[in-house]
């Protein structure tokens, strides 16, 4: 199995979301999606900021509402398909995520930062209110740390961004690479069906009640035991040998 990198590329215009940034993210992760050979998504980025988050260019008035309306319906199509695909998604963070840039952090199953990351929701500075990197960011991190961050639009620090669990690790610079390739690569010795109906059944049950979660997950166990991996697996650990994966 293997990992598909994808690289924000435009350091000059900081990475920021554009219409055509946000469409070329969707297509890439979109990308042969159903492979049984991709297991693991990793988003990375050009350059000292990882993501400004919206161009700005593009929600001035010489725009119309129509076109303002497509911005943030592709973004929030994008924020949420990155839950939806079967794959694990990791971004890899070395720099500044602002606003939708912060937002798409937020919105990956796993984040790893180097030291030096900051990430802010600065939108209330320049009148136009973070609200919808505020969906991400109220369901990663406690509300008061995600309401200090869209009220004042002050940066948490990576060490902060971690404490209150909006990234999953934090190592120097140089290690940033290595870390992210060590998660990636655990991924890909696990089954990609049980993966992708583990990564589904989690995200359903989170918004739910406890009884409700228990009932739901309670089946999912169930038919986790009848896809062939599920029964190789438990074969294999009883029969005390690797297992081998039909994926």
């Amino acid at each position: 199995g293997f990992c598909r990198n994808i690289v924000l590329n435009n350091p000059r215009r900081r990475n920021a979301l554009s219409l055509s940034m946000l469409r070329a993210l969707r297509e890439d992760l979109l990308h042969d999606v159903k492979s049984k050979e991709l297991r693991v998504i990793v988003i990375s980025a050009e350059g000292p900021v990882f993501c400004s988050g919206h161009d700005l260019k593009e929600l001035s008035s010489e725009d119309d509402v129509k076109h303002h309306s497509q911005v943030f319906e592709m973004c929030a199509e994008v924020m949420t398909l990155i839950q939806k695909l079967p794959v694990p998604v990791i971004a890899k963070v070395n720099g500044l995520a602002t606003a939708a840039g912060c937002q798409l952090v937020a919105s990956c199953d796993i984040a790893v930062a180097s030291e030096k990351s900051q990430f802010a929701t600065p939108g209330v500075n320049i009148g136009l209110f973070c609200s919808t990197p505020a969906v991400a960011l109220g369901r990663s991190l406690p509300r008061k740390v995600a309401l200090e961050m869209l009220f004042t639009g002050e940066p948490l620090s990576a060490h902060e961004a971690l404490m209150h669990g909006l990234v999953s690790k934090v190592v120097p610079e140089e290690q940033l690479e290595e870390e992210t390739m060590k998660i990636s690569r655990r991924i890909c010795e696990s089954s990609k069906s049980v993966l992708a109906l583990g990564k589904a059944t989690f995200y359903r049950q989170i918004t739910q009640d406890l009884d409700t979660a228990y009932r739901m997950t309670t089946q999912v166990m169930v038919d986790n035991l009848t896809l062939r991996d599920g029964q190789e697996g438990i074969e294999a650990f009883i029969q005390k040998r690797k297992p081998v994966w039909s994926h």
